[in-house]
């Protein structure tokens, strides 16, 4: 149906005047109109558009002739735009609790701080490896290589996790499956080049072991991305076992290295049957096969940028050289001995799960502030006060947790209150920069990490001493950087999508 009749001899359609309604006295019957619009008020006052109201009249069979004869309108059309001003606006609320996509439990990610750090059990294990001589600046055997390859994996599989991750954003699973599979052996190549590298002709035992931790790496980012944090943990179970009992007797260096090679064939065999359905497809035959069920489809797929994933590369870099040095610091007050995975070190590791929950608490606030507020200022001032309390929790958890494995680590150092704040304002750089990374401003939070790393380490460079006293000045300045960028984001609703 037109929104006009036909136009008469000499006017034009929209001069066409409506048959005009006669003012009726207060005895006279109710306007119908106005029963018309009692009758679907409900609907009239949830409408955005007169249109709507048309389309609920026309889907009703009410024609022009009815419109004019009964109601006095020109058309429906008319008629939905009298009854669109006659009824106020009244937008109902969604029945039952509004939707929340940032809730998720806390266990889960309990769960995914305990994977991120029993890893650090297998350098207990790994001792006899890492024996011989400390080098120059005090460290142990086989410190240097371990570290290279680290950070090497900590960066690539940053980078790694982010590009699988936006497959699965894209809805193409199978996508993410082949990104996984192609780039995490790369990875493992890369780090164990990085860590021999870095031996040079001695520590072989610290290179084999580097080449285990690449490995790892690899296929752990496999298993996090798809999501099965609870295998990983299975696989993890004999060499955590081992390790802790390695803690109080004494274990053979045979029982040693098959409990780790155990735990890594594990890790990597379930990694290897996870990707394995996206692979076959690229086997010689199914090929054909895949091209054709794509079909047309395959034109209009986006592929997610390289380039969008090197700021988490970055930030991962960043971030690792910041907790490597915390544990390094704890190796120098301890007078080299031990390894790099120390009390700070694995505090800052475990305190991963409180961190990750406490973000999508933030998330969820800042939503149910989107909706409870209703000018710019007032939004700002309910998220910043979700901020400063998700912030306490979470450097509070720090700070339990540091307390409780200086306590249970044999042999640890005394940790003082400049260790202390120093590792709480590194928590706050941490928690800042993963805040950051949500908002999507990930480029800024990889500058000021890798700006924070690089300072440190000139500054450690030129003047030698305890990296804990220089690291309160930098991650002090760090931690404002970044809480000034999420305090400018925090009033902006499109940050909190």
């Amino acid at each position: 149906m037109s929104r006009d009749l036909p136009a008469p001899p000499g006017g034009r359609p929209d001069t066409l005047s409506a048959v005009p309604r006669q003012r009726r006295p207060r005895w006279a019957a109710p306007d119908p109109v106005d029963q018309l619009a009692e009758r679907h008020r409900e609907f009239i006052a949830a409408a955005v558009h007169p249109d709507e109201i048309a389309a609920l009249l026309e889907s009703d069979g009410m024609s022009d002739d009815r419109t004019r004869e009964r109601y006095g309108c020109r058309n429906s059309f008319a008629l939905a735009e009298e009854l669109y001003e006659r009824v106020e606006r009244a937008h109902p609320e969604p029945s039952g609790p509004a939707p929340d996509p940032w809730r998720i439990g806390l266990l889960g990610c309990l769960l995914r701080g305990v994977v991120f750090a029993l890893p650090g059990l297998a350098y207990v294990l790994g001792a006899p490896l890492l024996a011989g001589p400390g080098d120059g600046s005090g460290l142990p055997a086989g410190t240097v290589p371990l570290l290279a390859g680290a950070l090497c994996g900590w960066m690539w599989n940053q980078g790694l996790a982010h590009r699988a991750y936006s497959w699965l954003g894209l809805g193409d699973r199978d996508a993410c499956r082949r990104a996984l599979a192609g780039g995490a052996p790369v990875g493992a190549l890369l780090c164990t080049a990085v860590a021999r590298l870095a031996a040079g002709d001695g520590d072989p035992g610290a290179v084999f072991f580097a080449a285990g931790e690449a490995c790892y790496l690899g296929a752990a980012t496999v298993l996090l991305v798809l999501g099965r944090e609870r295998a990983l943990l299975y696989s993890l179970s004999p060499m955590t076992a081992g390790a802790l009992f390695a803690l109080v007797q004494p274990v053979p260096v045979w029982a040693r290295l098959s409990l780790l090679a155990g735990s890594l064939a594990a890790v990597v065999l379930l990694a290897a049957r996870e990707v394995a359905p996206a692979v076959r497809q690229l086997r010689p035959g199914s090929v054909t096969l895949l091209a054709a069920s794509d079909g047309a489809e395959e034109k209009d797929r986006v592929s997610p940028r390289l380039a969008a994933s090197l700021p988490y590369a970055f930030f991962g870099l960043g971030i690792g050289v910041l907790v490597l040095y915390a544990a390094v610091g704890d190796v120098i007050a301890h007078e080299g001995r031990g390894s790099v995975a120390t009390p700070a070190a694995v505090a800052l590791t475990l305190s991963m799960g409180p961190a990750e929950w406490l973000l999508y608490r933030f998330r969820s606030g800042g939503l149910a502030g989107l909706r409870a507020t209703s000018t710019p200022g007032a939004f700002w001032r309910a998220t910043t006060v979700t901020l400063v309390q998700c912030m306490a929790c979470y450097l509070a958890s720090l700070l339990i947790l540091a307390h409780a494995t200086a306590a249970l680590w044999p042999g640890a150092p005394r940790l003082d209150a400049v260790h202390f704040a120093g590792l709480l304002l590194l928590g706050a750089v941490l928690w800042t920069g993963l805040l950051l990374q949500s908002f999507g401003a990930v480029l800024g939070a990889a500058a000021v990490c890798c700006a924070t790393a690089l300072t440190q380490t000139v500054a450690l460079a030129a003047y030698p001493g305890d990296p804990h006293a220089v690291g309160l000045l930098v991650y002090g300045g760090a931690a404002t950087l970044q809480a000034t960028l999420v305090c400018g984001l925090l009033g902006r609703a499109t940050a909190h999508r």
